[in-house]
């Protein structure tokens, strides 16, 4: 029997008009503590994006977007964020903004392949 992992996961989203809070998913964030797994996997569907704002820089938004990625995975290229510990990366990368890119609350849940619960997790609120 393979081992189940306590995980917490949030949804990245895209507004691009803040001050409307309409929202695009765009990724997701896994992460468990337990079996030192953090990963970002994000998708940005232009056609949707530029419907809700055709002022939207795509550019900007998919630097920024692989900024969440190399922070989540402690790429040294990620800046001073990207060397803390896991749990601090991820509660940093969750916590509460005002920006264009926000993320959902954590959820938690039990898995036994993180990997696949981030593809699922992706397929099903983002794709």
């Amino acid at each position: 029997m393979q081992d189940k992992h306590l995980y917490e996961y949030a949804v990245i989203r895209v507004l691009p008009k803040v001050e409307r809070e309409e929202f695009l998913n765009v990724g997701i964030i896994l992460f468990s503590k337990s079996a030192q797994y953090i990963n970002v996997r994000f998708s940005i569907n232009e056609q949707k994006l530029l419907m809700l704002s055709d002022e939207l820089d795509i550019e900007q938004l998919q630097q920024n977007l692989e900024s969440f990625q190399k922070i989540a995975l402690g790429d040294k290229n990620g800046g001073p964020i990207a060397q803390l510990d896991i749990p601090s990366r991820f509660r940093w990368l969750t916590a509460v903004r005002s920006s264009v890119i926000q993320t959902s609350r954590p959820h938690p849940g039990f898995c036994a392949n993180l990997d696949r619960t981030i593809e699922r997790l992706f397929t099903e609120l983002v794709l």
